[in-house]
């Protein structure tokens, strides 16, 4: 099974610190994923990096058609040999989170994106049509370790452009707390695709360039 190892986020150390999450050394363990927190300033006349740079993915077909697995459907990709390791108990996280619920990429292709995924050694779980986003999406879920996969696109191509790391949505013990915690960084909670659940967003302007989610726990129906 493929699964999620480390994520590598273009965001300095002190925004997360700042946010409530547990930094130790440019990096924030999350359950089983590690965020390396690799944000620098950009070289002159460059714009600098945003978001989710890059993900390291243990368990991948590396003999797949076409067989270069540093990039998946453009998602920059580095390859972690063996499996991983189990996790010693995670560090507390003062804003609450427990675990990443769902990473979410955004495509112009679906098929293409959840094509190169599989080659890759993924296994696709579901697929669910819904007006999210402002229009009609599907989205197209997979299981990467304790981390969800969700892949978004329109039912129809939109263009050839890359797929592209889009968020985080990240399940906390407490969603009220976590709110207490963040103030008006976060917005107000409204129920989730998932029955019985919550999620808030965090506000663009928080301090963190990666779009990111809080959700209440619950079971995981995705897959």
């Amino acid at each position: 099974m493929v699964e999620l190892a480390a994520l590598e986020i273009a965001d300095r150390p002190e925004a997360w610190a700042g946010l409530g999450f547990a930094v130790e050394d440019g990096s924030c363990r999350i359950g089983q994923v590690s965020h390396q927190l690799a944000g620098t300033p950009a070289p002159a006349g460059e714009r600098p990096s945003k978001g989710i740079v890059s993900w390291s993915l243990a368990g991948l077909d590396q003999d797949r058609p076409g067989g270069d697995t540093s990039g998946i459907d453009g998602l920059n990709t580095r390859p972690v040999n063996g499996a991983i390791p189990d996790p010693v108990a995670p560090p507390r996280h003062r804003n609450g989170t427990l675990v990443i619920d769902h990473v979410v990429v955004f495509t112009p292709d679906l098929e293409r994106t959840a094509r190169a995924l599989s080659e890759a050694g993924c296994r696709e779980r579901r697929r669910r049509h819904a007006q999210t986003y402002g229009r009609e999406m599907v989205q197209v879920f997979f299981r990467l370790g304790e981390v969800v996969l969700e892949v978004v696109g329109g039912p129809q191509p939109s263009g050839d452009g890359p797929a592209r790391f889009f968020g985080l949505a990240f399940t906390v013990a407490d969603l009220d707390a976590t709110a207490r915690y963040l103030g008006d960084r976060l917005h107000p909670a409204k129920g989730a695709v998932q029955p019985g659940r919550r999620i808030a967003t965090l506000d663009r302007g928080a301090g963190s360039t990666v779009a990111m989610a809080f959700m209440s726990p619950g079971p995981v129906d995705y897959t």
